[in-house]
């Protein structure tokens, strides 16, 4: 099987899955194709890649966060099941995967598990892995594991645990995995410990967790939890920790965005002071109940979410990536000119020393040689020995003129990135593409970018506007004509 074939196939499965368990998200499907079509034109795609792969069609939770910081215990409460292992220590330290299940699994299952199945968003994970750190990639099972869950609780949805992070220590493997979640999941759970209140300790962690999050166009998606904030109750000084927590957020980049301070009660010792409990409990009710809606809205952002990513990328093409190639081009292009002109004025060099060493007279006679013109029926003809002479020194000039071209295209291509955007579109491979020895250097646009393509554009956006519409129709009804659920019973 070739790699598009495996691709089709891959969305081919997708669609299946769809029809039975999602099918208002169907015809999004054929948008996503569409796209691919323009893209795959402009090389920002190759063949056996698609748009439709790149994000997760489940709604995603990720929760992520320092170590000890009652991620697992967290999980558990809001699963209504005992699935990971907790304590004060670092009980795991690989990512877990949970999903629904006929069986509820205890006992995880590998991380190939996940690697090699299409419908999930790690699907071959390991090769990325394998970029940044080599030889890891074959060492998936070290990496992730799956565990099921026979709970409604999630049900169409797939829940992340992460290993405790700290970033001082982490590999570039687990560092590349994070930020795959990150860049997949609906909602992000950033978890910090309440029982550490100096948060300057945990500065590398914070840049990784929290600044790559202040400019994304889905900052929306992250809530920072301080866990175990019950800790703080003997010295009465809860405010003064969270604050102190809120500044380092602040100080990392973060300036807008909830935070929320929360404690587990059942495991936690009590608080002997009646009013210090009232008021814990208070805060912690009342930011618990905000997080678990939330949660209970990613099935309706999902949808959303998945439109929503053609639309960005309507607008990132247009906007940054096509004025970005133009950049590069341009670089490409006046170095081109230049070492032309180096070129041009080192062959001339060339002539002229030649000249130069031949001496005028022999010159002379070697330009009469050249300029003799061959018998013809009516006594004239063409200076044979001149066209051959021009047509030679216009292949020295092309053959370096292309060896320009190709020794710029490379320079500039690995300043490039391979990956860009919100789909990492790969503008190295656009680039390259716009360079081989057919394409014009004078040639502004993009290959694959003009009037028909911006017209292609126009029709995705109309596409995304009539999703939008339809996924609006489950959940809105502006003119109150359809009947309560109440009155149809």
């Amino acid at each position: 099987m070739t790699p598009r074939q495996a691709l089709q196939q891959r969305l081919n499965a997708l669609e299946n899955h769809l029809k039975s368990e999602n099918p208002i998200l169907l015809p999004i499907i054929p948008t996503y194709r569409q796209f691919d079509r323009l893209l795959y034109g402009m090389g920002l795609l190759q063949d056996d890649e698609s748009l439709a792969t790149r994000i997760p069609w489940w709604p995603m939770i990720a929760v992520l966060g320092t170590f000890s910081a009652g991620k697992s215990s967290f999980i558990n409460t809001a699963l209504g099941a005992n699935l990971q292992n907790t304590g004060n220590q670092a009980v795991d330290d690989k990512f877990t995967v949970i999903c629904y299940g006929a069986d509820t699994k205890y006992e995880p299952l590998p991380g190939t598990a996940l690697n090699a199945d299409p419908r999930f968003p790690f699907y071959r994970i390991s090769d990325e892995i394998e970029k940044v750190a080599a030889g890891e990639g074959k060492r998936i099972d070290s990496y992730l594991q799956l565990k099921t869950l026979k709970n409604d609780s999630v049900r169409g949805k797939i829940v992340i645990d992460s290993p405790g992070f700290d970033a001082d220590d982490q590999r570039r493997s687990v560092l590349r995995l994070t930020d795959h979640i990150i860049e997949l999941s609906d909602l992000v759970l950033v978890f910090f410990d309440a029982r550490h209140p100096e948060p300057g300790a945990m500065q590398d962690t914070l840049q990784h967790l929290v600044s790559k999050s202040v400019r994304r166009a889905d900052a929306r998606k992250f809530i920072y939890v301080l866990n175990q904030i019950d800790t703080t109750w003997k010295e009465d000084n809860a405010e003064a920790v969270f604050g102190a927590w809120q500044r380092a957020i602040a100080q990392a980049g973060l300036v807008s965005g909830r935070f929320y301070a929360i404690y587990n009660k059942k495991a936690a010792p009590p608080i002997d002071d009646e009013t210090l409990r009232a008021r814990y409990e208070a805060k912690c009710d009342a930011d618990l109940t905000e997080i678990q809606g939330r949660i209970a809205e990613v099935e309706v952002g999902r949808g959303y979410r998945i439109v929503g990513m053609l639309d960005s990328l309507t607008k990132e093409l247009e906007g940054e990536i096509i004025p970005f190639l133009q950049q590069a081009l341009a670089r490409w292009r006046r170095g081109v000119l230049i070492g032309d002109a180096l070129w041009a004025g080192f062959l001339a060099v060339v002539l002229g020393g030649l000249s130069y060493l031949i001496g005028g007279e022999s010159l002379g006679r070697f330009a009469g040689w050249l300029g003799e013109t061959g018998a013809g029926p009516d006594g004239g003809g063409l200076p044979i020995r001149l066209l051959v002479a021009v047509a030679l020194l216009a292949g020295v000039f092309l053959a370096g003129h292309h060896w320009i071209r190709g020794w710029m295209a490379r320079r500039v291509a690995s300043g490039l990135p391979e990956r860009m955007g919100e789909a990492d579109l790969n503008p190295r491979h656009a680039f390259l593409r716009n360079t081989r020895f057919f394409r014009m250097a004078f040639r502004k646009l993009p290959v694959g970018w003009g009037k028909r393509a911006k017209g292609r554009i126009f029709a995705i956006r109309e596409a995304v506007a009539q999703h939008v519409q339809r996924l609006n129709d489950l959940y809105t009804d502006p003119a109150g004509r359809r009947p309560h659920p109440a009155q149809s019973e």
